[in-house]
C-alpha cells in the first residue's frame, strides 16, 4: 500500500476509487463496504483507498465526546492493505480542515488522487458542518466526473455493527461478542516497560506494556490471550513469534497497587526452541500485540499473596485449556509497531 501523510501532499495517477471515514476497528460493516469498493474498483479498472484521520475528529471538534480509539491510523490501513487496499491516506484533522467545504475537499480528491469513484454508507456526509450529504455529492460527481456508490449499514444478530457497540462490549469484558463484531479478535500493540518486577518473585513473571494513551482497554479483569513478540531477527522471514499468554488489566489491588496496569504473562517463555535472542526472557523494550481471546474473571482483592498466586496458577490452567489447539488465522503481517508522531 502507498501511504500519504495528507491528500494535497498525494500524487497519484491512476484512477482510484475511495471512501472517507474514521474506520475504527475496521469491523465487519467497515470490510463489507471496503469489499464493495474493491469490487468497483476492479470494474473500472481502478485502485482502491482509504481515507481516515488522525486525530479522531471529536477530538478536536468536541474533545469531551472523543473516543478511545480501536485502532490507531496505521493499523486501519495494515488491515485495509490485507484486504487488497493499494493507497492509503492519514489525514490529519485541524479545525482548518474542518471548515472545508465539500467542493474543495472532493477536488483535492480529484487533483491528487484522480478519483474515480467514492463509495459511502447512507448516513455518510463530509465538508463543514456535515453539508457534503449524499445529494451534494452525486452532483459534484455529475459535475467533476466520478460516480458514488452507496451501501447499506451490516447487520449483526439484531444489532448494526458499529464501532461504538463493539467499544460498549469491551468496557464490559465481554471480548469474544467483540471479535465476532470486529471479524478478528481485539488487540493491543505497546511497548515492555519496567514494573515493580513483582511477578517474577511469585513465578509468574509479566511485561508490563505502554499502550498508546488514546487506546481502549477491555474491562479490569484476567484474559486468555496470544501474544505476538516483533522485531525478532528470524531467519526464514515468517514474522512475530507467537506465545500463549494470560493478560491482566487493573489496579492489583492485592498489592495495594494505585497504578492502572496491563501486564502479560507469556506461558512457556522462554522457550528453549526459540530466537536465540529471546532465549535470556528479557522483553524491555520490544514491541509486543496482545490478542484478548476470553475473559477468565474479573479483578479481585485476595487475601494475601499465597491466595493470588494459587488464583494466578488457576488462571494459567483455564488459559492453556481454551488456548490449546487454537488455531489463529495468520495475522502476522497485519500488527504494526507503534508510529513515532
Amino acid at each position: 500500500m502507498q501511504i500519504f501523510n495528507d491528500i494535497r501532499t498525494a500524487h497519484f495517477s491512476r484512477p482510484t476509487v475511495l471512501t472517507i471515514g474514521n474506520f475504527d476497528g475496521v469491523h465487519r460493516g467497515h470490510q463489507t463496504l471496503l469489499a464493495r469498493l474493491l469490487g468497483v474498483a476492479a470494474e473500472l479498472d481502478a485502485v482502491g483507498g482509504l481515507i481516515t484521520f488522525d486525530p479522531h475528529p471529536l477530538a478536536v471538534l468536541r474533545p469531551e465526546h472523543a473516543p478511545l480509539l480501536l485502532t490507531t491510523p496505521h493499523e486501519r490501513l495494515q488491515v485495509a492493505a490485507q484486504l487488497g487496499l493499494g493507497v492509503g491516506v492519514i489525514q490529519p484533522f485541524t479545525p482548518e480542515l474542518a471548515a472545508v467545504g465539500p467542493d474543495t475537499f472532493v477536488g483535492w480528491l480529484k487533483q491528487h488522487l484522480n478519483l474515480a469513484a467514492l463509495v459511502a454508507g447512507p448516513d455518510f456526509a463530509l465538508g463543514r458542518n456535515r453539508s457534503g450529504n449524499l445529494e451534494v455529492l452525486a452532483a459534484l460527481g455529475e459535475e467533476m466526473g466520478y460516480r458514488l456508490v452507496v451501501i447499506d449499514p451490516v447487520e449483526w444478530g439484531e444489532h448494526s455493527v458499529r464501532s461504538n457497540a463493539i467499544r460498549a462490549l469491551l468496557t464490559q469484558g465481554k471480548v469474544d461478542e467483540a471479535a465476532t463484531m470486529l471479524g478478528r479478535p481485539y488487540h493491543a500493540t505497546g511497548i515492555v516497560i519496567p514494573g515493580d518486577r513483582r511477578g517474577r518473585t511469585i513465578g509468574t513473571p509479566t511485561a508490563n506494556m505502554q499502550l498508546p494513551p488514546n487506546k481502549l482497554w477491555p474491562a479490569d479483569g484476567v484474559y486468555a490471550t496470544r501474544t505476538y513478540v516483533h522485531q525478532v531477527n528470524k531467519s526464514d522471514g515468517s514474522g512475530p513469534v507467537v506465545y500463549s499468554s494470560v493478560t491482566n488489566l487493573g489496579v492489583r489491588p492485592t498489592v495495594d497497587g494505585t497504578q492502572h496496569r496491563f501486564e502479560t504473562h507469556l506461558l512457556d517463555f522462554p522457550d528453549p526452541d526459540g530466537p536465540a535472542e529471546l532465549a535470556d526472557g528479557d522483553l524491555y523494550g520490544r514491541t509486543l500485540t496482545v490478542e484478548f481471546i476470553a475473559r477468565l474473571r474479573g479483578e479481585v482483592r485476595f487475601d494475601g499473596l499465597p491466595a493470588l498466586i494459587a488464583q494466578i496458577q488457576r488462571d494459567i490452567e483455564a488459559a492453556r485449556q481454551l488456548l490449546d489447539g487454537y488455531q489463529p488465522a495468520d495475522r502476522s503481517s497485519f500488527f504494526v509497531e507503534p508510529h513515532a508522531g
